[in-house]
């Protein structure tokens, strides 16, 4: 069974007054129930255009993709909303989905943040807005957002991309223990060998294909 595949991306960027640059020359990927996959390669290679292909925020020139419904994102900036709270940020995701409406399911989903947000060490700070956390408390907040909907994918670009040593080390074995809690999958791209190291196969971009 594959949770999340690719058959031959391609990506090409149209420059003006310059031929097409094509990043992604002929894609094959494919991930399982709950394995862990590293994405590795040279600045520039196109590590993050494939992984937002893979989630869908971006559009391949060609090829398919085969995605579940649900994919949670871990980014390297974090990307949480300044005006909102710990426990809002987490809850972004779930208030997309047409669940939403149903009392129910937001009374549920709730509570499944606020235990998120315990297990990602920030019971005690639901209520902060993210200028109130450092870098590392952020990613927490990121993380537990990513698993809101349950999704069987995690894609992360660079997680640890802006955190010290060893807040970076803490976060691996956060996203480790929360995605095999799950049985969650994840793709990650990364320049960190330790990063990499969690993972159960570590694949390079090279000249537009994964080895």
């Amino acid at each position: 069974m594959v949770v999340l595949g690719a058959i031959d991306i391609k990506k090409r960027f149209k420059l003006p007054r310059q031929k097409p640059i094509e990043v992604l020359k002929g894609v094959n990927f494919s991930v399982k129930p709950g394995e862990k996959v590293a994405i590795v390669g040279r600045s520039g290679a196109g590590k993050s255009t494939l992984l937002n292909i893979l989630g869908g925020l971006e559009k391949q020139s060609s090829g398919t993709v085969t995605k579940p419904k649900k994919i949670g994102f871990v980014f390297q900036q974090y990307h949480l909303m300044p005006e909102l709270t710990v426990l809002e940020n987490v809850l972004l995701p779930a208030m997309a989905l047409a669940s939403w409406s149903n009392p129910m399911y937001r009374q549920e989903t709730s509570q499944r943040a606020k235990k998120l947000i315990e297990k990602v060490g920030l019971g005690g700070r639901v209520e902060h807005l993210p200028a109130e956390l450092s870098g590392g408390e952020m990613q927490r907040v990121a993380l537990a957002r990513a698993l809101i909907t349950n999704p069987e994918v995690v894609l992360a670009d660079e997680p640890t991309g802006n955190l010290d040593a060893m807040t970076g080390a803490e976060i691996l074995k956060m996203l480790q223990k929360l995605s095999e809690g799950d049985d969650v999958a994840l793709v990650m791209v990364t320049h960190s060998p330790e990063a990499a190291a969690i993972c159960d196969r570590i694949l390079t971009l090279s000249d537009g294909k994964l080895v």
